[in-house]
């Protein structure tokens, strides 16, 4: 009797179980970024949209009024979160109200929304609009009218005012200043019974002569463009029936909600929109706009690009094509390779004891004595910031370089050196640009790291508040002393450190994406010149 033998295979043999594993895994990956990315998305895009207001009355007689932030079921208890605001005068910014307390609600037609510089937002109705402490307009309607007329010139002379203080008065102080440090610096050098010191002192006393002068024009035009914002005044009824006076100067901007048809709320999120991303930050980050915070992220990350680019090109240069393998180069690529997984607050921990006090502190010594104590460069700042993250990114620069380097066809090489072109001529016109796609890959991934990380910055520059940006119109143009805002640490300070925490909440998601969308704008470019790139060179894509 024969016996039958089987000819099929099972399909381990084929790997199919392994072929529908990794699919698999790669649709979770999908699933769980695209997700993450919807999230963030629909967060961030519907925080500035303006919301209807309700003023609810509850059993226990106590009246609320606000707009509804959220809302929750828990089997048969249904509640809502209104956003109250009136926090001088509640102590609260939310307040949870279940629906079977509630005994009556309604959307009053003239309630308005008020932003404040100060203290949140503010609900109520208008009841008066004053000049000089008379009331030239009466009623809802009427108040609000007259309020249109009058907030958007009280606006104009805000800004003035905030210009001249910050702008012109702080420029003077900074002249001041540094006429103050040149004395010092002539006295130390001459000493105080020299023919310079005297020299220095007098042109000093002259110059803050005319500078007083300019300081006591600006202070004037000053005072005269508060005085004229004092004279106007809004009358709010809130929701209990009391009486408030708000400053029409306090007022970053009013509307109606529930009389706004869809174009006016279009409006308002577009007016948000456009401040969130052109104006700076107020209450506690927790409003306004993160302007600074844009400006230090994106040249934190070009000096970040600068500084780490061009070592770790040279390092994977020398390492591929120059070092002999041995001992020495296995160990520093092993130190290499460590490096990428050290904790990145162990890099923030070094910047701030080698850069800020070490490198920092001799550069104060050498050429800011006269500041001293006062430090200059022995603090944090936009430079230490930049180079202690090229630190942490110079390792995925130099792993991709190498093998960028290593991915250049050997018969390239051999045929450069037939024509009699030397180790470095074949490096710099064969290799090198053969090689510069996988470069830049490293590059984009250098970016993706490095303008995303917050532990760091935390210990050598990123601040919550910087009072002046890192670059400005004043030379020379970029300062790598100062510190700065960052959209990470923004991210962090508003979600974890706010006093309003519910408020600060869709803050949290608007300022994620837009970091994300700056990190994809600056890899977009990125990726654009490698393409160009690999086109050119189609034998050195990596």
């Amino acid at each position: 009797m024969l016996r039958r033998v089987s000819t099929g295979t099972s399909l381990l043999a084929h790997g199919e179980n392994m072929v529908w594993l990794m699919g698999g895994a790669l649709a979770v990956c999908a699933v769980m970024v695209v997700g993450l990315l919807a999230l963030v998305l629909w967060q961030g895009s519907t925080t500035f949209w303006p919301h209807r207001v309700e003023r609810v009355e509850l059993a226990n007689h106590t009246v609320l009024m606000g707009e509804v932030t959220r809302r929750e079921s828990h089997g048969d208890v249904h509640r809502r979160l209104l956003r109250t605001g009136n926090f001088e005068r509640t102590g609260t910014h939310f307040e949870w109200v279940s629906d079977s307390d509630v005994a009556n609600a309604s959307e009053p037609e003239w309630v308005l929304v008020l932003e404040r510089r100060a203290w949140g937002r503010f609900y109520g109705v208008p009841t008066e609009f004053r000049v000089d402490g008379r009331a030239i307009a009466t009623g809802s309607e009427a108040a609000w009218t007259e309020f249109e007329k009058i907030h958007g010139g009280v606006l104009d002379r805000f800004d003035r005012r905030y210009h001249l203080q910050r702008d012109d008065y702080g420029a003077l102080n900074a002249s001041v200043e540094r006429g103050r440090l040149h004395v010092l610096k002539v006295e130390r050098e001459h000493g105080k019974d020299s023919a310079e010191y005297k020299k220095a002192s007098a042109i000093f006393e002259g110059e803050q002569r005319a500078m007083d002068t300019q300081r006591a024009a600006i202070e004037d035009e000053m005072r005269t463009l508060d005085t004229e914002n004092a004279r106007y005044q809004l009358m709010m009824a809130t929701a209990k029936g009391d009486t408030a006076t708000i400053a029409v100067a306090d007022i970053v901007r009013a509307y109606p909600p529930n009389k706004l048809s869809t174009g006016g709320r279009i409006g308002v999120y577009g007016s948000r929109w456009k401040e969130f991303l052109g104006g700076e930050p107020r209450e506690a980050n927790s409003e306004g706009g993160v302007f600074p915070a844009i400006v230090g992220t994106i040249v934190m990350t070009l000096l970040m690009s600068i500084a780490v680019v061009p070592f770790g090109v040279l390092a994977a240069l020398y390492l591929r094509e120059y070092a002999r393998a041995g001992a020495m180069v296995s160990a520093v690529r092993i130190a290499i390779n460590n490096l990428a997984g050290v904790p990145s607050i162990v890099f923030g921990v070094f910047g701030l004891g080698f850069f800020c006090y070490i490198v920092g502190a001799s550069i104060d010594r050498a050429f800011f004595a006269e500041s001293l104590p006062n430090p200059t460069f022995g603090k944090g700042g936009l430079i230490w910031a930049s180079l202690t993250l090229a630190l942490l990114t110079l390792p995925v620069v130099v792993v991709a370089t190498e093998e960028a380097l290593a991915a250049v066809p050997r018969s390239m090489r051999e045929g450069s050196y037939a024509c009699g072109a030397s180790k470095w001529q074949t490096i710099r016109r064969i290799v090198l640009p053969r090689a510069m796609p996988g470069i830049m890959t490293g590059f984009i991934l250098a970016i993706a790291r490095g303008a995303g990380e917050v532990a760091p910055l935390m210990l050598v520059g990123a601040v919550k508040l910087a009072p002046a940006l890192p670059i400005d119109g004043t030379a020379p143009y970029v300062h790598p002393e100062r510190s700065f805002m960052h959209l990470g640490f923004h991210i962090y300070d508003v979600g974890f450190q706010s006093q309003n925490s519910e408020a600060a909440k869709p803050m949290v998601f608007t300022t994620t994406l837009l970091l994300i969308t700056i990190i994809a704008l600056l890899n977009v470019v990125a990726i654009r010149v490698r393409t160009r790139l690999r086109r050119k060179f189609v034998g050195g894509t990596f």
